[in-house]
């Protein structure tokens, strides 16, 4: 079963949390147990799943992005979105996660975030649920 879960972002660069989202998906899914795969099919966003209690740590990983990887670091690419496909590729495009008991088997403090890096824009996510 694979679902898509819309998002609309609202500045160049932001994360959006979808933990709520997916799980949505997930419990919505009949699957007891198995995996939840979380792709973002576009190349300059991706997914990470980290912290969601304290936003200082999403802020911290997209201020080391900007320094790793700056929006007018003298690109080859020239639609002025490069650094974006940069730290989309750093980020990576999903994730796979447990499902145990019909749940998202996240830790206390994990959250499922989509990481803009070139909005606003109207981007979606997939959402397979496998397993039994």
């Amino acid at each position: 079963m694979t679902t898509r879960i819309e998002i609309r972002t609202s500045e160049r660069e932001i994360p959006v949390e979808i933990t709520s989202e997916v799980a949505d998906v997930v419990s919505s899914s009949g699957v007891r147990d198995g995996v939840a795969v979380v792709f973002c099919p576009h190349t300059t966003a991706g997914i990470v799943v980290n912290e969601h209690a304290d936003p200082d740590v999403l802020a911290d990983l997209y201020g080391w992005l900007a320094k790793t990887a700056g929006r007018h670091d003298g690109w080859h690419h020239r639609e002025g979105n490069a650094d974006a496909h940069v730290k989309a590729s750093i980020v990576g495009s999903g994730a796979t996660l447990p499902v145990e008991g019909g749940r998202l088997a996240l830790g206390t403090w994990q959250g499922i975030f989509f990481c803009e890096f070139d909005g606003p824009r109207s981007r979606h996510v997939l959402v397979t649920v496998l397993g039994e």
